[in-house]
């Protein structure tokens, strides 16, 4: 089980996601949680949910800014638009937001408890002390603004929140999840993604248990003799719990994952202030699987594969991202900025978003869920073997992805794929 996985530096960016796109973002995310409860159910979709780079990952290939704080923002935001709808078919339902939508999760939880068997009340109190320890018990200089409760109807349920600095413009995100969850006060997060702004005051942390009990003491003294230990302690440096520390590595089971495997490795990762991708920021070896796949040569096999006749290399260069989002196991997920190779990013980086190529993307993962419908259990399905066949290449043929090379070819067929920035038509 997960937690407290890891952390990532995102910058707080401004600005709002234009429509062309996020209904887009709403149609493919919906499918791809869809895709998720279909092959390996609901729980499995919070425990990825609960996952700081898996979550940031999907953000990547669903077209958003690769490293930006609006991830968290735009995807809760599309999946409530898709889920919620279809919340009685799936059994997911997405409850409250960003700002003043947050403070709606309570009704919207009264009112799911009343079309279902959920415990409201119980929920609720999950909400609040979710938010009460991230905003109060965790103080590392970020103002909560941001606050997700997806809950599923077995009673399982994650917490996507992130907290805002606006003096060093840094955001940082918090993940929950009542799968891994033993206590709300020891060591309770699945992940934390933020920039690492040194030492922090962490009273949620195993090693502050013994600081509780001192507090809880504390507070029963008399004022004076408080106030008169502060005189004493002068102008002392005052020790406190580094959240973050990066020479902690832990192993990570992830139980349901399409793979059961144990990764021992960090979970961290920063994102810098820059916009542009480089390539030191993503797995070329990984990347150049995707390419080698979606070359011209190499779609005249997948077209069998697919049973998608007519079906272009470029499409096919997306679908390959978005199977191993559904597919991939934990270890494939510590690049996230790679996944923004399958529909690029509103703001140019590292291309226009190839908007046909979206909607072929769409309409083919749509076309396969529908099919999946017929045979839940069906593992032979295009997608599933077009994420293996990637991952054979990659190991077995040692790729090397030309960076430059291949976003001058996205650029190049921009046009041609319609492709979009904010504000504008490339």
């Amino acid at each position: 089980m997960i937690k407290k996985s890891g952390y990532a530096d995102l910058p707080l960016h401004t600005g709002t996601v234009p429509k062309w796109l996020a209904d887009r973002m709403m149609l493919l995310g919906t499918e791809i949680i869809e895709a998720l409860v279909i092959y390996f159910g609901r729980k499995e979709v919070l425990v990825r949910l609960s996952d700081p780079l898996w979550f940031q990952s999907l953000g990547c290939v669903l077209g958003m800014d690769w490293h930006s704080s609006g991830i968290t923002t735009s995807v809760m935001y599309a999946l409530k638009r898709g889920l919620n709808p279809r919340a009685k078919e799936l059994g997911i339902a997405v409850c409250g937001g960003r700002g003043r939508y947050s403070k709606k999760t309570p009704e919207e939880l009264k009112f799911l408890s009343e079309i279902s068997s959920l415990d409201a009340d119980s929920l609720i109190q999950c909400s609040r002390l979710a938010a009460k320890v991230d905003g109060c018990a965790v103080q590392d200089g970020f103002n909560l603004y941001q606050h997700n409760f997806i809950v599923s109807c077995d009673g399982d349920w994650t917490v996507v929140q992130q907290g805002m600095n606006t003096a060093e413009r840094k955001a940082r995100r918090y993940h929950w999840s009542s799968s891994s969850l033993r206590s709300f006060v020891d060591e309770p997060h699945s992940g934390v993604t933020g920039e690492n702004q040194g030492l922090i005051l962490n009273l949620s942390a195993q090693e502050a248990e013994n600081t509780r009990q001192k507090i809880l003491t504390v507070s029963k003294e008399k004022p004076e003799i408080i106030l008169g230990e502060i005189k004493k302690m002068g102008s002392g440096d005052c020790l406190q719990l580094d959240l973050f520390n990066d020479s902690q590595k832990k192993s990570l089971e992830y139980s349901s994952f399409s793979e059961k495997v144990s990764v021992v490795e960090s979970r961290n990762i920063s994102m810098p202030q820059r916009h542009e991708l480089r390539p030191e920021d993503i797995d070329l070896k990984r990347l150049g699987a995707v390419l080698a796949l979606s070359s011209e040569a190499g779609n005249k096999n997948f077209e069998e594969l697919l049973l998608t006749p007519g079906l272009g290399p470029r499409t096919l260069q997306s679908l390959t991202l978005v199977s191993e989002v559904i597919y991939g196991t934990p270890s494939r997920f510590t690049d996230p900025a790679r996944f923004s190779f399958a529909h690029g990013g509103k703001d140019g980086h590292p291309f226009p978003v190839p908007v046909k190529i979206y909607d072929e993307t769409i309409r083919i993962l749509g076309k396969s869920i529908e099919k999946a419908k017929l045979n839940v259990k069906d593992k032979d399905s295009c997608l599933y073997r077009l994420e293996k066949t990637a991952r054979y290449v990659e190991e077995n043929c040692n790729p090397q992805a030309d960076f430059y090379k291949a976003i001058e070819r996205e650029k190049e067929n921009s046009r041609l794929w319609g492709g979009r920035t904010v504000g504008k038509n490339c």
